[in-house]
């Protein structure tokens, strides 16, 4: 892949970076500095890049991959990771008023292991499921397990909350 090739990808498909990082960083330095990782690691691995594959599928695995490392040393140097309080998920749930609702599962979504962060934000983002298989490296049928299991989760959850903090929940 050329170097002009790679810019018109990547610039088409920033988003992907952006939604990324701030689901991995709170801070905008941060998110800066792991948007640049990503980019870089991207172009370390352009050769790599399968043609037959949609970008964007690629650009995610890469992606995934660089946050969650970029966690993992967060984490053990004691820098606190979090959601970013701008993310935008969960808005057509119905479920009690919107920035409530988006706090509840913001901080749920934190609280996963990075595999499952990863999963959510995937599922989240209404990726299919062969796509997110793609991109994490398990099976179609795994996806759907581990998936069903987080709703699962997900549900008792808000379940074992009080009325009213679970309000427009079920």
């Amino acid at each position: 892949m050329n170097h002009s090739e790679f810019l018109r990808l990547v610039e088409d498909n920033k988003g992907i970076l952006y939604k990324i990082s701030g689901s991995y960083c709170r801070h905008a330095g941060d998110r800066e500095d792991l948007v640049q990782e990503m980019i870089y690691q991207l172009w370390r691995s352009s050769d790599k890049y399968d043609h037959a594959q949609k970008f964007s599928t690629y650009m995610y695995r890469i992606a995934l991959n660089v946050a969650i490392s970029f966690y993992r040393r967060a984490s053990r140097g004691g820098i606190k990771v979090e959601l970013d309080a701008d993310l935008h998920i969960a808005e057509d749930y119905g479920m009690g008023e919107p920035d409530e609702r988006v706090d509840m599962l913001q901080q749920w979504v934190a609280s996963l292991g990075e595999l499952d962060k990863a999963l959510m934000i995937l599922y989240l983002e209404e990726r299919p499921y062969r796509e997110i298989a793609e991109i994490i490296g398990i099976t179609e049928t795994n996806v759907g397990t581990k998936l069903g299991r987080l709703k699962e989760r997900l549900k008792k959850q808000l379940l074992a909350r009080p009325a009213e903090d679970a309000k427009g929940w079920n």
